[in-house]
């Protein structure tokens, strides 16, 4: 029932009341619509509305772009990684390539009378990152991530994109470990590119040092003769850059004089060496393994 002094609302009072709304928006939103179609009055209230609206925009916009920009950069990323890992390996390869000219040509030139051609025997490699470097002042060596998994072996050659870096001592399942050439232990047959001369260069325990101490005062030896690696003993393959003479100190009255080289290859900065398998070795090779042939 209804209080006292008050009347109840009609049934459909409402729902008149609504309809009337509707019909007069209906109303209004035509007119504008006409309005906007016979004159230009409304671009402005139009224009107005986008600039208020525009922050509201890209606010709502915005962690779907940051979304966008996030996984953009992502690939990108992984795309330009990729494709250095893939030149940088390129360029390992050509270097090697490249740096065994000289030598070939002076091997051909005192040889050609003998041979009708050289016979450059293909060579396989495998790319090594090295992981750690002994800290030991009097001990040139650094461990490998390759090892027996891979077909490393004790004695292997390594090389980077400029000459012999050393050879491997001891090997793991997954990883090994390698003296270089200017170990205080470690000797390297080489001959001189200039004359063929044969020696033994020996390292010094300085990263930038070899001697060479078996050279007589007689020797045809020269400040920048280049050091070439001469293939005696089996273990490095010949013609590859070991080292550049950097001075020659004849002493008299001793049979021997004091020849100084310095090393080729960046032993002191190398990231990545190679690991060189000759031709009869190549059955120790893992067919998983990425291997680059060089010839």
């Amino acid at each position: 029932m209804s209080a006292p002094g008050q009347f109840a609302a009609g049934p459909g009072r409402g729902e008149s009341s609504h309809g009337v709304r509707f019909v007069l928006l209906v109303l209004v939103c035509l007119a504008l619509m006409l309005l906007d179609h016979e004159s230009s009055q409304l671009a402005r209230v139009r224009q107005g509305l986008s600039v208020a609206m525009y922050p509201i925009r890209v606010l709502v916009d915005f962690p779907f772009a940051s979304w966008r920009n996030l996984q953009a950069n992502l690939v990108d990323r992984e795309a330009l990684l990729d494709e250095n890992q893939r030149l940088k390996r390129e360029q390992l390869s050509a270097s090697l390539r490249l740096q065994r000219l000289d030598a070939l040509e002076s091997e051909n030139a005192r040889l050609r009378e003998l041979l009708d051609s050289t016979e450059v025997l293909g060579k396989r490699v495998l790319i090594a990152e090295i992981l750690a470097v002994d800290l030991d002042p009097y001990r040139q060596r650094f461990n490998l991530n390759r090892g027996l998994a891979d077909g490393v072996f004790v004695g292997q050659p390594l090389l980077d994109a400029n000459g012999i870096v050393g050879q491997v001592v001891e090997v793991g399942p997954l990883t090994a470990e390698a003296v270089l050439i200017t170990d205080a232990d470690h000797a390297v047959p080489v001959s001189v590119n200039r004359n063929g001369l044969r020696t033994i260069a020996v390292g010094t325990g300085d990263s930038n040092r070899l001697r060479l101490p078996y050279l007589t005062n007689s020797a045809d030896i020269q400040v920048g003769d280049l050091l070439v690696s001469s293939g005696l003993g089996g273990v490095f393959p010949s013609g590859y850059p070991v080292g550049k003479v950097i001075e020659v100190r004849i002493r008299p009255g001793q049979s021997f004089s004091e020849v100084m080289a310095e090393p080729i290859s960046a032993l002191d900065r190398d990231q990545e060496v190679l690991l060189v398998w000759a031709g009869e070795q190549d059955a120790a090779i893992p067919e998983a393994a990425n291997l680059v042939e060089v010839k």
